[in-house]
């Protein structure tokens, strides 16, 4: 008799909770008039509590970070974005809402399931090294080693952010999904990781140009969700989101290679004012 199958001792205990970085969850909700009309006043009130309540992100047990908005355009009316180690925080809000007082009345419109990364294409530190290199940068001298020294510095912090992000006290936001093209002529995954590395240093680049105007956050989402990553954009003004979509479409990476999902534009107010301009309290 063969001896039971045992795990590597190596593999961790499971657990849907995420030992790196956060899960993240996108919910869109549009309002049922019809359902709104027909609540009595207290039921009205109650459920605008109770919601109210489930959005503080300062309540005990809420979720790491929870954020709400008010989406522009038809597709939704509220918007909300959790994140956190335990998956299990972020459906709680989900189910919070639908059990609410106001259950009936905020109807879900779309959701995103995600979680946060460290790309594969940020550069290690010898890999910043062999670009300064190729740059022209001649190895051992001062300059040299000052670049790759406060890249050293820079580097967790880029990663920490990406990871367990800090969101920004801007008012605009934007989220859509999108994919890597498996087109026979214009196929991602069939090119080298040399030449994907490239395009996305070159796409990276136009980024850096908004820092200070744009914040983007990417989740992964491959195996989770119907795209393969979530882009979460936060604005100083949202003239802002138009410019930086815009101009990082003519980067190769975006433009032969991305394929991009429903675009949801929202303002970013407190649970209150929100619950307030959507006329719900």
């Amino acid at each position: 008799m063969s001896a039971p199958h045992r795990p590597p001792v190596d593999l961790p205990e499971p657990t849907v909770k995420l030992t790196e970085g956060w899960h993240c969850l996108h919910l869109y909700y549009k309002i049922d008039q019809a359902a709104l009309n027909a609540l009595d006043p207290e039921t009205r009130a109650r459920g605008c509590e109770e919601v109210e309540h489930l959005l503080n992100p300062e309540r005990p047990g809420a979720p790491v970070r929870l954020q709400t908005s008010v989406v522009s355009g038809h597709k939704a009316d509220l918007a909300l974005m959790a994140m956190d180690e335990d998956p299990l925080l972020l459906d709680a809000v989900q189910q919070g809402i639908r059990a609410s007082g106001l259950g009936t009345v905020l109807t879900p419109a779309w959701s995103f399931v995600s979680i946060t990364e460290v790309s594969e294409y940020v550069p290690t530190i010898e890999q910043y090294a062999d670009k300064l290199r190729l740059d022209g940068n001649e190895p051992g001298t001062p300059a040299f080693e000052a670049k790759v020294n406060a890249y050293k510095q820079r580097l967790p912090m880029m990663n920490r952010q990406r990871l367990m992000p800090d969101f920004p006290d801007w008012p605009a936001t934007c989220f859509y999904p999108m994919n890597k093209a498996r087109h026979p002529h214009a196929n991602w995954y069939l090119e080298p990781f040399s030449h994907r590395s490239k395009l996305m240093a070159e796409h990276a680049t136009s980024g850096i140009k908004f820092a200070g105007k744009v914040s983007q956050l990417i989740t992964a989402s491959t195996g989770l969700d119907d795209w393969e990553w979530g882009v979460t954009l936060w604005a100083r003004t949202p003239a802002y989101l138009k410019d930086i979509v815009y101009t990082m479409r003519f980067d190769e990476a975006s433009a032969r290679y991305a394929e991009f999902g429903p675009f949801y534009v929202s303002y970013i107010m407190s649970p209150d004012r929100a619950l307030a301009h959507l006329q719900l309290s």
